[in-house]
């Protein structure tokens, strides 16, 4: 039997505790050096966010069991908005790009904002500039 429901997986990780939901970066095992640095200017600015809190599931096999899945870099509980960051090479732009348009079809309720290169290093000059 075939699953059609979508599927949105908290993620209860060492980063993710119901208990610890907001940290300081300097506790957090990043994925890349940018969302740490990311994280620091949520922080400069006092904003709430989240490390990788949720999966969004995007494509079931037949059986109905998750194939692809997307975990945006960033959520901010304030503002009900998912960031995903893309600071590295275009074939990973293309490929988040692609996830995030399949997320929008399948989750319309979702807000979420791709943070290219461009974005984060502009984010970063203000942020070091202040």
């Amino acid at each position: 039997m075939v699953k059609n429901l979508l599927e949105i997986r908290e993620n209860l990780n060492k980063n993710n505790r119901l208990d610890k939901r907001f940290k300081n970066a300097e506790n957090i095992k990043f994925a890349h050096n940018s969302e740490k640095e990311f994280s620091k200017i949520l922080d400069f600015y006092r904003i709430k966010w989240e490390y990788e809190p949720k999966t969004f599931t995007l494509h079931f096999d037949r059986e109905g069991n998750p194939m692809v899945s997307f975990t945006p870099d960033f959520y901010l509980p304030d503002l009900d908005l998912y960031i995903e960051l893309t600071t590295l090479n275009q074939k990973l732009v293309t490929k988040k790009n692609y996830k995030i348009k399949k997320l929008k079809e399948l989750y319309p309720y979702i807000n979420i904002k791709l943070f290219y290169k461009k974005d984060y290093i502009s984010l970063l000059f203000k942020y070091l500039n202040k």
